[in-house]
């Protein structure tokens, strides 16, 4: 299979290459930026990437590729910092210019190669404040701005090229271009990245597999594709487990245990932990350490399993991409934005080896793979959930009382957006509860209660998101149930950050 490789120099933009390119059907994969020339050679690519990121290529500790990598023959394409990282290796100067931030009109120079079937002009997006001042030798301005006279520059005859804008984000009207430019026609790839591939790679690759295998059920997505995939590799060599820690949706217990048992024909055991798990977090505050108590509690008890009825070498998860990539455990120079249980927060301690089927894909990826296996529309369309469950929407301590207003509140506003239309619109969609108080009127009574947030975004792959439009009717009657319905809540408020700089989940 052809690819393309992606050097992560920390943009926030990094993961959205690799999205942008598998949308060619072409395999991209994000890697350190300071993998090793043998490493890189393993993977075989046709092309390069270099990712934007914050640093400066005229400071000391600037992250920096091999020199080696312009040595290989192979295409390269920087973005941003990688464009600058170009105009530097080969000889150029850059230095600190006026910041271009947002829109700008990219002026086409040479429209052929890279900026083919660009136009004379088109809008892109700029975030930078270096530029090149000069040029190496050898190099071409093929695109300008008001502000950037070498925007993109090209040494054709090295197949380097260097773009200072960003084609990954959409507001680069015409940035699949670039890159189906860059992919397609300089690096020569053929598109051979299907997800039906994938599922028939990673059932051939999983069935070498001569063990029993244990996975976690969730209920959601991501694990219950992973079983799947599993099971058909290995079969009965499968075994489930559903744990019921009381941070769950409401009702869900019920409906994971009917959906499982009305869909799928695996070995399906359900372990009430409710009161291990809300015991261990009582009195806890902080994010991280509620998510590595969820992490090793789950852990334990999956530990505990296996010991009764093994014996089990592998435990299964439903990690994807961008739960590896937050976690900070991708070994690139992005920081840890928040340790997703089922990665950074398990425990050294654990005696099983980890499967993860769907490491290196993206959401909407794992519903196209679940699509093909079969998983039922109602299944494949359900709102993602957070793996430490509602540990991380009660902001503070958990508390029975909070849990409560955080199940209640979070059924109405579902109940609205499936009653409105909303649900399938929209990515994700909860109420979140923590310790602020406000005065309301009951009657003709004052009321001091809590103060309810309510969360629903647009995403494509959870890296980036949008919080969602709702109409004000549609708003109106979910605050007017939350208030009236759920016991001790004053106020409804609606959140309207975007992720970035605000992630999905408040914790």
């Amino acid at each position: 299979m052809d690819r393309i490789v992606v050097l992560d120099f920390g943009s926030q933009y990094s993961h959205l290459i690799c999205r942008r390119i598998r949308d060619l059907s072409v395999y991209a994969e994000l890697v350190p930026y300071d993998i090793s020339i043998e490493e890189l050679k393993k993977m075989n690519p046709k092309g390069i990437v270099f990712s934007g990121g914050p640093a400066s290529v005229y400071n000391k500790d600037s992250p920096q590729p091999t020199s080696k990598i312009f040595e290989i023959g192979l295409p390269v394409l920087g973005i941003c910092y990688g464009h600058q990282l170009i105009v530097n290796n080969f000889g150029g100067k850059v230095k600190q210019s006026h910041k271009e931030y947002g829109s700008s009109i990219l002026s086409i120079d040479n429209d052929s190669d890279l900026l083919a079937g660009m136009g004379k002009s088109t809008r892109a997006w700029m975030s930078h404040g270096d530029a090149a001042e000069t040029l190496p030798k050898g190099f071409e301005v093929i695109g300008h701005t008001e502000n950037s006279f070498a925007a993109a520059i090209a040494n054709k005859q090295k197949l380097v090229y260097g773009i200072q804008f960003h084609p990954e984000v959409v507001h680069t009207e015409k940035g699949i271009q670039v890159l189906k430019n860059f992919v397609l026609n300089i690096c020569r790839t053929k598109q051979d990245w299907t997800l039906e591939s994938f599922v028939e790679n990673t059932v051939s690759e999983i069935s070498k597999i001569d063990s029993n295998v244990l996975c976690g059920i969730s209920g959601g997505i991501d694990s219950t594709v992973a079983a799947l995939l599993i099971q058909k590799a290995i079969g009965s060599r499968l075994k489930c487990v559903f744990i019921d820690n009381g941070l769950l949706r409401l009702n869900e217990e019920k409906e994971v245990e009917e959906m499982f048992k009305n869909n799928f024909g695996m070995h399906f055991t359900i372990i009430d932990a409710k009161e291990r798990f809300l015991s261990r977090l009582r009195g806890v505050t902080d994010p991280e350490k509620k998510r590595m108590i969820v992490g090793e509690e789950f852990v334990k008890i999956f530990t505990e399993f296996t010991e009764k009825n093994g014996p089990f070498k592998w435990l299964a998860q439903g990690t994807l991409y961008p739960d590896v990539i937050e976690s900070g455990v991708s070994k690139g120079p992005a920081a840890v934005i928040k340790t997703h249980h089922n990665v950074g927060g398990l425990p050294s301690w654990l005696d099983l080896q980890i499967l993860e089927p769907l490491r290196y894909l993206y959401k909407d990826e794992v519903r196209k793979v679940g699509k093909i296996l079969g998983v039922p529309v109602k299944i494949l369309n359900r709102h993602p959930f957070p793996g430490p469950g509602l540990s991380v929407r009660v902001i503070g301590e958990v508390t029975p009382e909070k849990l409560q207003i955080c199940k209640h509140a979070s059924k109405i506003v579902e109940d609205e957006l499936i009653t409105s239309g909303w649900y399938d619109k929209v990515w994700q969609a909860y109420a979140a509860v923590g310790d602020d108080r406000a005065v309301g009127v009951v009657g003709d009574e004052r009321k001091y209660g809590r103060v309810v947030m309510v969360r629903v975004v647009d995403s494509i792959d959870a890296m980036t998101a949008d919080w969602t439009r709702l109409p004000s009717d549609v708003l109106e009657r979910i605050s007017n149930r939350i208030t009236n319905e759920v016991e001790d809540v004053a106020w409804v408020s609606y959140v309207v950050s975007s992720k970035p700089p605000a992630t999905i989940e408040p914790q």
